[in-house]
């Protein structure tokens, strides 16, 4: 079941609607059933999940899914082989002979298990691992005997193959989207702002620079880093200075425009670097910076709003214009309001930024100036706009859908009243148990238009991330 190591991956993503080719996922793993309620909001759970319940009748569907749209020659006639309770969900396990193995939905530990192979390598990444968790030298030693599919295993679970737990897990490691984004034929690698998730974005270093079937992109790979004076400052002061980017604030809307989010994640140090290195590379031509209030029920720009088709967007509107900004990007003293943010543009070949008053204001200018939409550029609320729905299906990521092509996203169910704003929109609403059968009946996901697909999410949501989350997109087709 290897994938060939000289197939390249084709990296190319310049939208978020247009049909997707290519993904990376990682399924919930046995780190997540590690998760105690005194270590939850540590990290960055709101609660303790139920790991059987949120692989076999949640993320599982969610596979299922991407493997129809992207890849269903992997799936297509093999249904009941694959639910079939004696198989132990044997299908979905990247360390097991019967993985469904697709090149086109991604796996980060099959990818990682295959350049551990390398002992060059193995070495490397195994004594990172233990430096960034302060393991004793013996725990390196005995971590460099690992088979490779048992070492990529344990480096992200925290566990041998024993079940001993020699550090903690990384739960929030399904959130792909975070650790990394394709701009164009550009991969930003992003620095997490919390300390749980430095091994998720130290692993997928290792996976970009290493594996053959990223090969081609090496030189186009960028990283953040700290500048000098940082090393400089007190550990007190090195709080407000700090380098720190998460993809959830990332959105490549046109092959020329990307818009960062100023957020709890993701410093405005950052993102100047981030811009300066945009621009200097000719990347885009602009970067629209979105300010939005540093707390956790908003955390990422993704979390507030997403695009569902070229004139079509979900967002919640709890969101408005407050002063101007200097320079590249500067975040204001004291914290903004709760209910402001500041929307600034800025331009590769024009030195004069241009600020928008309302988020819709800026989306409208995307759907038409860069995406060419003529149709009515239409607005989808969560909650239906209703104040109280509003926030409490943001909360659960009413906003936070991934486009499979245009016009057809995935959604979680519990956001009622937002699907049934869709509805009123004249998109079909379908839960994703049903949709399954009809693409195991025939149906072909270019009949598809239109749709809203509910992913049941009763355990998902308490990791508080949708879709778009749990997804890097690798390639995207162009958007015609």
């Amino acid at each position: 079941m290897k994938q060939d190591a000289k197939q390249k991956q084709a990296i190319q993503v310049a939208s978020e609607i247009s049909t997707l080719k290519r993904v990376m996922i990682h399924s919930p793993d046995s780190g997540l059933g590690k998760v105690v309620p005194s270590k939850a909001q540590d990290w960055l759970f709101e609660d303790i999940i139920h790991l059987d319940k949120m692989q076999r009748e949640e993320y599982d569907l969610y596979i299922k899914l991407l493997l129809y749209f992207l890849d269903p020659e992997k799936i297509r006639g093999r249904e009941a082989e694959i639910d079939d309770p004696a198989n132990n969900r044997a299908f979905y396990k990247p360390d097991n002979p019967a993985y469904f193995c697709s090149d086109k939905v991604v796996e980060p530990q099959f990818l990682l298990s295959e350049i551990l192979e390398n002992p060059e390598l193995r070495v490397k990444l195994v004594c990172s691992v233990c430096a960034v968790e302060k393991c004793t030298y013996e725990v390196q030693e005995q971590l460099l005997q690992l088979p490779a599919k048992d070492l990529a295993k344990t480096i992200i679970s925290g566990s041998t193959p024993e079940g001993k737990m020699i550090f903690p897990p990384v739960p929030n490691f399904i959130f792909t989207r975070d650790i990394g984004i394709v701009i164009n034929d550009h991969i930003l690698l992003n620095k997490p702002a919390k300390r749980v998730r430095l091994r998720e974005a130290l692993m997928m270093k290792y996976i970009f620079f290493n594996h053959p079937a990223f090969a081609e992109y090496r030189n186009k790979i960028i990283e953040l880093s700290e500048d000098e004076q940082h090393f400089f400052l007190s550990d007190e002061d090195k709080k407000d200075y700090e380098v720190t980017l998460e993809g959830g604030d990332v959105m490549t809307v046109a092959p020329n425009h990307v818009l960062i989010g100023c957020s709890e994640r993701t410093s405005e140090h950052a993102i100047n670097q981030a811009i300066a290195i945009l621009f200097d590379k000719k990347i885009v031509d602009k970067v629209t910076v979105i300010q939005i209030p540093p707390r956790r029920d908003f955390m990422h720009i993704d979390t507030v709003f997403t695009q569902v088709k070229r004139n079509v967007w979900v967002l919640f509107d709890k969101i408005f214009h407050q002063d101007e900004i200097k320079g590249y990007f500067r975040k204001d003293e004291p914290d903004i309001e709760d209910d402001k943010v500041k929307i600034i543009q800025f331009h590769r070949e024009r030195s004069e930024p241009r600020m928008f008053d309302k988020i819709e204001q800026l989306l409208e200018d995307v759907s038409r100036t860069d995406l060419g939409a003529t149709e009515p550029v239409r607005f989808i609320y969560s909650g239906g706009g209703e104040p109280l729905y509003a926030s409490r299906e943001q909360w659960t990521d009413s906003c936070n859908v991934l486009a499979l092509k245009e016009g057809v996203v995935i959604g979680y169910d519990r956001n009622t009243k937002t699907a049934e704003a869709f509805a009123q929109e004249g998109f079909r609403v379908v839960e994703a148990a049903t949709l399954l059968q009809e693409l195991a009946k025939g149906l072909q996901p270019d009949n598809i238009t239109d749709t809203l697909i509910l992913l049941p999410s009763a355990e998902l949501s308490r990791a508080r991330g949708g879709s778009h989350c749990m997804s890097m997109p690798l390639l995207r087709d162009t958007l015609r």
